[in-house]
């Protein structure tokens, strides 16, 4: 059993085939998928595919593309937002210097509105960290400084040293297609020192499909490449990372309940 912790099901690219995807995910072993929310105004397509589908669950908040258009919603409406019962998580919301799509000071405002209502609600953010490491660095140490928070570094890609940071202050790394490119020694690298016990898996599909799908549209299925990746990197079997990973999400996704048979 592997869970996609991460994957964007709302997104244009599935709408056609949205249900054949979600079959050839249980039928690839993947238990659980988490559609991530980008946009809060959006919000209502993402609760439109949960309801359909027992397996997949989603978070609410905004991406920092997105941030300026958002700074009208706060903490308080993530947080009330988040009382779906199929709401496991708070995000994506973080800092992206690599693009610059949303002015900096925006990404940050938001980013620590999610921070506080990942603090009250005690569900994991999504942190998106791209070319940001020293901000992101310092935002993650203040704001562990008011009050711990659960989050996941996801489809991780920056720095060892955010990576270390990150583990440091509780937080879990997640590692997408990128961990499989053949120009990505270095990631591996830093996958292989982080701690077993906070890692995890994920496809942020439609995008970084892992190879051998390089370059074509990613789907949850694919998280078996990149876990299978990651279990060569750490010198284990398969099935001992599918139940690493599985253990690690279900143990920072508190809300998601685990399927009946699959005890911990």
């Amino acid at each position: 059993m592997l869970v996609d912790s991460h994957c964007h099901l709302d997104f244009p690219d599935f709408a056609e085939e949205r249900a054949a995807i979600v079959a050839r995910a249980r039928e690839a072993g993947i238990s659980r998928m988490v559609t991530i929310s980008t946009r809060v105004k959006c919000f209502q397509q993402i609760l439109e595919i949960v309801d359909v589908f027992p397996d997949v669950y989603c978070s609410v908040g905004t991406h920092p593309h997105n941030a300026a258009e958002e700074l009208d919603i706060g903490a308080e409406d993530l947080v009330r937002l988040a009382g779906h019962p199929k709401v496991v998580a708070i995000g994506e919301a973080g800092l992206d210097y690599h693009y610059d799509y949303g002015p900096r000071d925006a990404q940050a405002q938001g980013f620590r509105a999610h921070i506080a209502a990942a603090r009250e609600t005690g569900l994991p953010l999504v942190i998106h960290a791209r070319s940001a490491d020293e901000d992101m660095e310092a935002i993650l140490v203040k704001e562990t400084g008011k009050g711990a928070f659960p989050f996941i570094l996801h489809c991780f890609s920056s720095g060892r040293r955010l990576a270390e940071v990150g583990i440091e202050l509780g937080g879990y790394v997640s590692f997408s297609g990128i961990l499989t490119f053949k120009n990505s020694a270095d990631l591996r690298s830093i996958a292989a020192d982080v701690p077993h016990e906070r890692l995890l898996v994920e496809t942020d599909a439609p995008y970084l499909a892992p190879v051998p799908h390089r370059g074509k549209r990613n789907e949850p299925a694919f998280v078996t490449h990149t876990a299978a990746v990651l279990a060569q990197t750490l010198g284990v079997s398969a099935e001992e990372i599918a139940k690493i990973t599985t253990d690690n999400f279900f143990r920072l996704f508190k809300k998601m309940p685990r399927p009946i048979g699959q005890g911990a």
